[in-house]
Order: structure tokens, then C-alpha cells, then sequence
């Protein structure tokens, strides 16, 4: 029998997105399930061949192929019998693309499940996982230019140490969940407008352990975990910003029964720095000159993040508004944010005093009616544009 087109076989078009894919090939592979048609060899045909479709239109890769090439794609092509010509067995369908059904171990127990008999492999017990926890730290722009190290004291839920977190008291351990029998699940039949079908659920009796714990510990009530403390040391990278969260694996709560610990997210919030102001990895630091500095030029120190000071030049005729970028003087970028260092951005401003004496308003009104002093179109049209870019 000649091969049908893959989209043809999921009944998709050539757009399709993968979400579709799996759609089409779930709602197919239900139709044509074993379980369904026991016996039926030709159901089985379908199964087979829309199993061999979806093998090849969800990778990316193989799709690409077969879109240029179509079943003469390079490297065997998709004509020989099964996936590729590998011959596949049903056992291997229900191994690989058990996911698509949500099923524990394969194809067993998908959208409720179809019985054990196809399971393609077997039933993992659940481990717990611990709650994560969540803490808020106030950081100055010191800490985040250096990265800090924070020491909490958080209660949480640790490890019983009476039963070392098995949950069983003097050691007794546990026995096979008479319910289960062991298996995690447990199977019902039901009777549908298809027939009589087998439906999976995790066993209440053990939350889908496979084992109870008869002689309960005193301490943990069972669970393995007791509401304790601990000192927790959190190092926080340089270069952080408000709302960023940093991820602690492994300090959150305690999983019952041994299970695995979540983990500490840390909430970033930034203190107001009296100084600089934060632009991003940039710092923005506002000068104030007083009028001869910047009418005759000189040199100022300013202070830098690291709390050392830095000398910059003020150049004769420095107008209000100017900008002085230093390179690298800024805050570092946070690791896997990017490299490098911001700037130091010096905003340029000058003090006109309110009040005079007699001889300063004397020598000032000598200057009055000089032309130097007034200043022409271009200095004008030039504060006002630097004006127009501050409030936009």
C-alpha cells in the first residue's frame, strides 16, 4: 500500500503549528488505541502509521526534511517501513510518545488512561518537593555595586530527626499499600458510549506511593518534616536591580519523606542613595557649580560608587545643562545580563545665589551691559534644547 502524505495522516495543514500536531495525532491514536479495537489489525495499521506521521512533523528537523524532500529526504528518507524505515514495535510507540497523553510510564493511564496492558514502561514513585520560600531584601547602591552576602534567620520546614524524615516511628518503616497492591494506582472499569474502558487514578490510600506507614512517627505525624528554623547565608550579585528575584536552590522547605527541598526566592528592592541616582547601569550624579568655577574653568572632585573621589576638569564658559560621561564608573552588569560597567553621568548645574552684598551686586551690574555677558542665539537656542531634551 503506498504511504499517504504525514499531514494527510494527521489531517493538518502544511501550517500547522505543533500544538495542532499534537492534537490531531492524540485525538487519532484514542481512536485507533489497541484497547479499542482489540483484534483489529487494520485499526492497528493507523495507529501505527499516524504514530509514524507525528515521529516526523513535531521535530523541527525532520519536518524541514520532509517538507523539501518529502519521503526521499537524505539519510534513508521516511519510506522504509515504521519511523524511517527502523521498523518500529508498538512497545517503542508507547515509550516515546506516552507524553503526548499526560500517562505515567507511556501510554497506560492517558486522559484517565487504557489499561496497563500498553504501559511501555513502569510507574515511578512520586517524590515530594518542598514549598519554595520568599524573602525581601533592601539593598544600597554600595551592595549592588559589589554584590553582598545577607545572613536570615527563616523558619521553614525541616527534616524530622527523630525518624530521619522517613515518617516511621523506631525505624519500622513502611509495607506495601494494601490498595494498590504496590502499583501507586488503582484501575476501574467504567462503561462509556464506546464500551467497557479501564480508567487510572493515583491510589488514595498512598497518594500514589505504593507504600503506608502503619507505626507513624510522634514527631512528624508521619510526614518526615517538622516546623524548624535555620541561619540561611545568601550571596547576592553584583549589579542587581529593584524587582529582580534571585533563586536560592536547595534553602526553601524540607519535602516530606526525604524528598526533594525547594528553593529561596529573593526579592530585590533598591534603597534611595542620597548621591547618585540610578539610570539603568548607569549612576547619575548632580554637580553644583558656583558661578566663577564655571565662568573661569577649574578642576572639582567628585565622589565615585566605590567611595573613592575622582577629579574632572570644568572647562572656562561650562554652561547649566552640560554632561560629563566617566567611563566604567558606573554599576557592573548582573551576571547573564550582559558585560561591563556603566558610566558615571555628571549633570552640570550652576548656583546663582538669591541675596548680594553691596559690592558683589557693584561688581556684578559692572558687567551688566557687556556684550560677553549676554550671551547670543546659538548659547540661547542651545540651553533651550537642552531644556526641551530634560522634560521629554
Amino acid at each position: 500500500m503506498a504511504k499517504r502524505d504525514y499531514y494527510e495522516v494527521l489531517g493538518v495543514s502544511k501550517t500547522a503549528t505543533d500544538d495542532e500536531i499534537k492534537k490531531a495525532y492524540r485525538k487519532i491514536a484514542i481512536k485507533y488505541h489497541p484497547d479499542r479495537n482489540p483484534g483489529n489489525a487494520e485499526a492497528e495499521e493507523k495507529f501505527k502509521e499516524a504514530a509514524e506521521a507525528y515521529d516526523v512533523l513535531h521535530d523541527p528537523q525532520k519536518r524541514q526534511q520532509y517538507d523539501q524532500f518529502g519521503f526521499d529526504a537524505p539519510g534513508g528518507g521516511f519510506g522504509g517501513g515504521g519511523f524511517g524505515g527502523g521498523g518500529f514495535s508498538m512497545d517503542d510507540i508507547f515509550s516515546m510518545f506516552g507524553d503526548v497523553f499526560g500517562g505515567h510510564g507511556g501510554f497506560g493511564g492517558f486522559g484517565g488512561g487504557f489499561g496497563g496492558g500498553f504501559g511501555g514502561g513502569q510507574r515511578q514513585k512520586p517524590q515530594y518537593r518542598g514549598a519554595d520560600l520568599r524573602i525581601k531584601v533592601a539593598l544600597t547602591l554600595e551592595e549592588i555595586a559589589t554584590g553582598t552576602t545577607k545572613k536570615f534567620k527563616v523558619k521553614k520546614d525541616v527534616t524530622c530527626t527523630h525518624c530521619k524524615g522517613t515518617g516511621a516511628e523506631g525505624g519500622s518503616g513502611s509495607e506495601t499499600c494494601p490498595t494498590c497492591h504496590g502499583s501507586g494506582v488503582v484501575t476501574r472499569t467504567v462503561r462509556t458510549m464506546l464500551g467497557m474502558m479501564q480508567t487510572q487514578s493515583e491510589c488514595p490510600t498512598c497518594n500514589g506511593e505504593g507504600t503506608i506507614i502503619k507505626n507513624k512517627c510522634k514527631e512528624c505525624g508521619g510526614s518526615g518534616v517538622v516546623k524548624g528554623e535555620e541561619v540561611v547565608e545568601i550571596k547576592i550579585p553584583a549589579g542587581v536591580a529593584e524587582g529582580m528575584v534571585v533563586n536560592v536552590p536547595g534553602k526553601g522547605n524540607a519535602g516530606q519523606h526525604n524528598g526533594i527541598t525547594g528553593n529561596i526566592q529573593v526579592y530585590i528592592t533598591e534603597l534611595p542613595n542620597d548621591t547618585f541616582v540610578r539610570d539603568g547601569n548607569d549612576l547619575i550624579y548632580n554637580l553644583l557649580l558656583d558661578f566663577p568655577t564655571a565662568v573661569l574653568g577649574d578642576s572639582v572632585e567628585i565622589p565615585t560608587i566605590d567611595g573613592g573621589k575622582v577629579k574632572i576638569k570644568i572647562e572656562p564658559g561650562t554652561q547649566p545643562g552640560k554632561t560629563l560621561r566617566l567611563r566604567g564608573k558606573g554599576l557592573p552588569a548582573v551576571e547573564g545580563y550582559g558585560s561591563g560597567k556603566g558610566d558615571l553621568v555628571v549633570n552640570i548645574s550652576v548656583y546663582v545665589p538669591k541675596e548680594l552684598s553691596r559690592d558683589e551686586k557693584k561688581a556684578i551690574e559692572s558687567f551688566k551691559n557687556s556684550d560677553n555677558f549676554k550671551g547670543d542665539k546659538e548659547t540661547k537656542k542651545s540651553i533651550f534644547d537642552r531644556f526641551k531634551n530634560y522634560f521629554n
